[in-house]
Formats: C-alpha cells, sequence, structure tokens
C-alpha cells in the first residue's frame, strides 16, 4: 500500500486525545509529512500544526485527508461525511485506520469513482497470511505488552528503536495498528485479521533474520482487557519474543472503555504475559517497565518510577520524560 504525501490531519469531533491518538502520533513521529489539521466544532485535541480548510490544505500541498481519529467500534460519524467529500472533489486521496471501509460509504465511494481519487483503508490488510506454527527462526524480537489498551505501546516501541538506531543496531519497527502503519509506511492492522491467522501474520511481518537483527513490535491491547485479549495473545504466539517490554498508564481508573473493571497490578501483568509467551519462546524476559506519567507532576511521578522500579527489579521509565536508554542498556 502506498499512500501520496503529505497529509493534512482530520482530528473530525473528536473529544480527547486517546480519540485522536493516530493524528497526534503521525504528527509526533512524521511531522515533516504534514501540512495541518482539520477539525469539526466541538473538537478538543489538537496538534501544533495551522487549522486549515480543505482547500487550504490542498493549497499547501496535502496529497491525502488523514482520518486521524480512533472511537470504541472504528466507525465513520455522519458528521465527517462532508468533509471526505470535499476532500475528493478538491482532489485529494482518503486514508483510513477505522474498521469500518471507506469504500462503504455510498457519498465517498462514488465521490472517488467520479473524481479518480484513492479510498486506503489500512485496517484491511491485503493479501493472504499463514496460520502461525511457532517454529524457532533466527533473528532477536522485542514486543510491547500492556496493562491496558493505549497506554503507550507504539510510543515505547518507537522511543526504543529511535534508542536502538543511535547505537547503530540493526533493528526495525513493526507496525501492528494504523498509528504506526502511516508512521512506518507498512505493516498489518492485527487486529483486523481472522483469529485464526493472527499469529501467523506475525511471523510473516517478523520473518527469520541474522541473528544480531532486533524486530521490535509494536504491541496492542492487553491480556486483561476482555474486549481486546485476543489481539494481545496473537501477537505473543506470533512474535516470538526474545524480550518484553511492559507499558502502563498509572492514572487509570478502569479499563479503557469498561467503568468499574479494574486494571491488573503490574507483577501479576508480567506474570502473565510471560506464561503465554513461554508457549513459543521459553526463554522470553522482562526487560524493563515504560510508564506513561504525562499526567503527573515531575516529584509525582519520580516517585512512582522508583517504586515500581524497586519492587519489579526491573528498569521503569517513562521514555517521553528519560528517553529508553536505560531499557536498551538492558537488553543489550
Amino acid at each position: 500500500m502506498s499512500i501520496n504525501l503529505p497529509y493534512l490531519l482530520f482530528l473530525g469531533d473528536a473529544w480527547d486525545d486517546l480519540s485522536a491518538k493516530t493524528a497526534i502520533g503521525v504528527y509526533q513521529w512524521r511531522p515533516d509529512a504534514c501540512v495541518g489539521q482539520l477539525r469539526l466544532p466541538g473538537c478538543v485535541p489538537s496538534v501544533d500544526l495551522p487549522e486549515l480548510t480543505i482547500a487550504e490544505g490542498r493549497e499547501r500541498g496535502a496529497r491525502t485527508l488523514l482520518v486521524g481519529v480512533v472511537n470504541r467500534g472504528g466507525v465513520f460519524s455522519q458528521a465527517w461525511i462532508d468533509t471526505m467529500v470535499a476532500a475528493l472533489e478538491a482532489g485529494m486521496d482518503i486514508a483510513s485506520g477505522l474498521h469500518a471501509r471507506l469504500g462503504d460509504i455510498p457519498a465517498v465511494a462514488e465521490t472517488a469513482r467520479r473524481c479518480g481519487r484513492r479510498l486506503h483503508d489500512v485496517r484491511h490488510p491485503e493479501g493472504d497470511f499463514p496460520i502461525g506454527s511457532g517454529a524457532p527462526r533466527n533473528g532477536r524480537r522485542l514486543l510491547t505488552v500492556g496493562t491496558d489498551c493505549s497506554v503507550g505501546k507504539m510510543y515505547t516501541t518507537l522511543c526504543l528503536h529511535r534508542a536502538f538506531a543511535a547505537r547503530g543496531v540493526d533493528s526495525d519497527f513493526r507496525a501492528t495498528g494504523q498509528t504506526g502503519i502511516f508512521i512506518e509506511g507498512s505493516g498489518v492492522a492485527v487486529d483486523a485479521i481472522v483469529s485464526d491467522f493472527m499469529s501467523g501474520a506475525i511471523e510473516q511481518l517478523c520473518p527469520a533474520a541474522d541473528h544480531d537483527h532486533w524486530d521490535l513490535i509494536e504491541g496492542q491491547g492487553s491480556l486483561f482487557h476482555p474486549s481486546y485479549a485476543g489481539v494481545s495473545l496473537g501477537l505473543l504466539h506470533g512474535a516470538q519474543p526474545d524480550t518484553l517490554v511492559l507499558c502502563h498508564e498509572p492514572t487509570r481508573t478502569h479499563m479503557r472503555g469498561l467503568p468499574g473493571r479494574a486494571l491488573p497490578d503490574l507483577a501479576s501483568c508480567i506474570e502473565a504475559n510471560l506464561a503465554a509467551a513461554r508457549v513459543v519462546s521459553g526463554d522470553v524476559r522482562f526487560a524493563g517497565v515504560s510508564i506513561n506519567t504525562k499526567d503527573l507532576e515531575e516529584k509525582a511521578a519520580r516517585t512512582l518510577l522508583e517504586s515500581c522500579e524497586k519492587e519489579l527489579g526491573l528498569p521503569c521509565i517513562d521514555p517521553a520524560r528519560d528517553g529508553a536508554d536505560r531499557i536498551v542498556d538492558a537488553i543489550l
């Protein structure tokens, strides 16, 4: 899949940063590929880009309207349709990472055909995937896992990749979600794959490699989240990881989207992920914990990180505050 750059980021009517995490993530990691943002009335989150209309975005060179909103169920809002149609008529393609398909929206599909524009649904992988085998393969692999969904697994993996690159270590970032695919330009949206083929898709995404090569695989979901545990388990088995890094957001009062369901404690999450990974990786270990402390003051964040490190005996860092070097030290 080849998507024309640069992007005009469409934040729609997103209500918080997590619901606009695709737009925010793409801007953070690929600012060179973004000309501006377009927000509808009521949109709360924003990125540090100029507010543009469709016409202004096109004038600044935007070639693709990127739907940067993530919502429960992955559906398109009726309030977005006019904007998407206008983008197509202005000469832009549209790219989306939602579960729903752009081509299933009659007005969007008809306009794309009439205007000769392309619709990219990166959440719907093309091609065939094998059934996972669990057979040993060469190369080194790291997978990020989480106490919940949307706790920073992609961000942590990208920070680790940056730190590996700074040390000259041969490595690749392997995207498994829509935002990571928009950033990297390739990958597979694993949660859109039929469950029987999920681990095989990850084996294909991270094939055998030289012994010193690292594939750094973006995690999804959580073994403890009733809605998304299946994708987490498929990733653990398909990645066949040598190393795991746990990701956590400490201010959550419940699992995302499930009021009343508490997050697991870190030690229990580590134990469960090791047990699941050992089905295919007998020597798997945790190299550290990545804790998203953005909603904590500096002193409280430091106290929490030090407390977790003492309890778990692993490097505990916030990569946004500190970078990922301490975990890379533990890995290498």
